[in-house]
């Protein structure tokens, strides 16, 4: 069994039913006692579940800064450790070998989509005003330019332009949750951008060209927040994140039409714009959902932090 395999299927299977494991893994799926959230639990085919070897794909909400790796005094604790302990317990989803993870952040817009091509890429500390500490985190995990290319290939087959990017570093989108996930960086790693103008409809259909990949061995990650309004956090965004976590609830578990149709008119959900003045935090859902193509969408986490509702979704 590979390093990467999850070695007891009950903890996988949990996962997947967006349950974590145990008292600190069934923390993260649900957020803390007291923090007014409640289990998302959704059915799984026991044969799929068990025997298909085609990856999940994920959205997931990566936290604030250089958290947890660096006390950053924002928020509530136990509310943080539940999103790490989901991040951490995220290793056990997929059922098959993990050859590499492709990240989608938030955190990287070009032109046109562009993929990472470092055979060692570097970190990149695309954040300021933390202590030193935060500037000297390492996740030294290799990259992955033969994927790089293969994403080119699919890329270019659907219509898109893209372009490579050799000195691009892990920005922490990416390696402040896969830290977490994979903490011995041993899983190739390679990230893809989000294409300027962050239109919705067109990020689905990049999505939707890579999904040959999930039975390739490629995790595809999105990595974001579900609410990112920096003025929000606290008890006033609260309302605003809790109405349109209800809407993505009910979309990401829509048909797949009535899905991608749903998140290219984002906007127009409840407090949509007081969720999100600015999308890039959403987007790589909408790659995700288009990976996703017929497979259906759970809540892999539902909590709180610093006062808002944020969640995690699975496709697979």
């Amino acid at each position: 069994m590979s390093e990467n395999q999850p070695r007891d299927p009950s903890r996988r299977k949990a996962l997947a039913l967006g349950v974590g494991v145990g008292a600190a893994g069934l923390a993260g799926a649900v957020g803390l006692a007291g923090s007014g959230a409640t289990p998302e639990v959704a059915p799984v085919a026991e044969d799929d579940a068990m025997t298909d070897n085609r990856l999940p794909v994920v959205y997931l909400p990566h936290g604030g800064g250089p958290w947890p790796f660096v006390e950053i005094g924002m928020g509530d604790r136990a509310e943080w450790a539940a999103l790490a302990q989901y991040l951490t317990d995220l290793r056990v989803l997929p059922r098959g070998d993990v050859k590499a993870v492709l990240a989608v952040s938030a955190h990287w817009e070009e032109d046109v989509p562009t993929v990472m091509t470092a055979a060692r890429p570097p970190m990149l500390y695309d954040y300021y005003g933390f202590p030193k500490a935060s500037y000297e985190i390492t996740w030294p995990a290799p990259g992955a330019p033969e994927v790089a290319e293969r994403i080119r290939h699919l890329l270019r087959g659907a219509g898109f332009a893209s372009a490579s990017d050799e000195r691009r570093g892990f920005d922490h989108g990416t390696f402040v949750p896969l830290k977490l996930t994979y903490p011995n960086a041993d899983v190739p790693t390679l990230q893809l951008s989000l294409k300027r103008g962050l239109d919705p409809t067109e990020h689905v259909a990049i999505g939707r060209a890579l999904q040959p990949l999930r039975d390739e061995g490629v995790f595809i990650v999105g990595s974001g927040m579900s609410y990112h309004n920096m003025r929000g956090f606290g008890p006033q965004g609260a309302p605003a994140s809790e109405a349109f976590d209800a809407w993505l609830g009910e979309t990401i578990r829509a048909n797949p039409d009535e899905r991608e149709r749903r998140l290219s008119h984002w906007a127009t959900a409840p407090s949509a714009r007081a969720a999100h003045p600015r999308e890039e935090h959403l987007l790589p859902l909408m790659v995700v959902a288009g990976a996703a193509g017929a497979d259906s969408g759970t809540v892999g986490f539902n909590g709180t932090v610093m006062g808002v509702r944020v969640s995690a979704y699975h496709f697979g």
